[in-house]
């Protein structure tokens, strides 16, 4: 193989990696946005500790990685949301198995696209309700322990 081919090639896989990074970084700013207004103050009274939404946030980062997954946020009630590339029932199922399979203590709670674009601000998306959601302790049938 020529070195200007192994070249091009190398540009390629250069180009794949950071385009993904990319888009990694865009999910995982939405994760930083909230948990930044969340312990900023700016959300008013927060009903968990500041070290929950700390931890919180890993998994919002975790969960911008999943394959479904456009965006993610750490909402105020200690719920994460997700929107979702996909949003037919067979993608987010799938979507929500993956998450509870990685976090069986937490809750995964999607934004509909109306409930998108009713939210203008990342106050707005925060103050989401995850409370009517399954949590994953449900699904998996740790709800006892």
């Amino acid at each position: 193989m020529s070195t200007g081919l192994r070249h091009c090639q190398m540009i390629v896989i250069a180009a794949a990696v950071l385009s993904s990074l990319a888009a990694t970084n865009a999910s995982a700013d939405s994760c930083e946005r909230s948990r930044d207004y969340l312990l900023g103050g700016l959300a008013g009274e927060l009903p968990q500790a500041p070290q929950s939404y700390k931890s919180l946030f890993d998994i919002c980062i975790a969960t911008a990685t999943l394959a479904n997954v456009q965006d993610a946020y750490i909402l105020k009630d200690g719920g994460i949301a997700a929107v979702a590339k996909n949003n037919s029932v067979g993608a987010t199922a799938s979507t929500l198995s993956e998450f509870c399979q990685r976090f069986p203590r937490a809750t995964l709670r999607f934004i509909s696209p109306a409930e998108l674009a009713r939210s203008k601000t990342i106050g707005q998306t925060l103050r989401l309700s995850s409370g009517g959601i399954t949590s994953c302790r449900k699904i998996r049938g740790l709800a006892a322990y």
